[in-house]
């Protein structure tokens, strides 16, 4: 196509440049083939009373396995690929790549800080006595991007997912430059803003309603469609 200024082409870029990242997931539950499968996607909107309700009690009646997070945690597993670690088993996390983040060029930087607590859940879970691990985790996970990568604080999005992808708080960190996935505003949490919210109020995601998107296929959206939310 050609049309003033602007032209369009195909181009066939050579091997070396051709590069194709996998994953393999093996074996696959059926859980996680409808993970990559495409769907109609809800946005729902969970009050105080909804989570209580309808999604903790349909969390708990479910066998979500993070086990591999555990594996991570007491170094059975990428122990080879922890960039930075704060032991303390109170305030610590692990922080690592992201699976997504082929670690060849900063621009799509994406690393996960995985906390060592083990009964922290989600955003839902977080109050004032959790301050201090927030606090931690954003401090010293961005001076050691900084000293390992040398991308400073007002290059990255730090963020929590709600709902997260696995019942185990962690943190997302990457380039603000990348439009990673579930970066948006249905999905994300800035961790600052988090922060704050808690110190003007310790129950504030405990009371407040929070929006977050759930595909077609998802039990959950099964469970607020049985209650009448949707």
């Amino acid at each position: 196509m050609s049309n003033d200024i602007y032209r369009t082409y195909q181009l066939q870029p050579p091997a070396h440049l051709n590069d194709i990242k996998t994953t393999v997931i093996c074996p696959a539950t059926e859980k996680h083939v409808k993970k990559y499968l495409l769907q109609e996607t809800y946005l729902v909107e969970e009050t105080g009373e909804d989570y209580r309700t309808i999604t903790l009690p349909y969390i708990q009646s479910q066998s979500f396995s993070v086990q591999w997070v555990y594996n991570i945690l007491e170094k059975k597993a990428e122990a080879e690929r922890i960039v930075y670690e704060d032991p303390d088993q109170d305030v610590g996390f692990v922080l690592l790549p992201d699976f997504k983040w082929d670690q060849k060029q900063l621009d799509n930087l994406y690393l996960i800080a995985i906390v060592h607590r083990r009964d922290i859940k989600s955003l839902r879970d977080l109050t004032d006595m959790h301050l201090l691990l927030l606090s931690n985790i954003r401090k010293k996970g961005e001076e050691n991007i900084l000293k390992r990568y040398g991308l400073a604080a007002s290059k990255l999005r730090v963020y929590l997912h709600y709902q997260p992808s696995y019942y185990h708080l962690h943190v997302h960190f990457t380039a603000l430059s990348y439009e990673a996935p579930g970066c948006g505003v249905e999905r994300a949490h800035l961790l600052s803003d988090v922060i704050q919210n808690i110190q003007m109020d310790s129950q504030y995601y405990q009371s407040r309603s929070l929006s977050f998107p759930l595909r077609a296929d998802d039990n959950l959206l099964s469970k607020f469609k049985e209650a009448g939310k949707l």
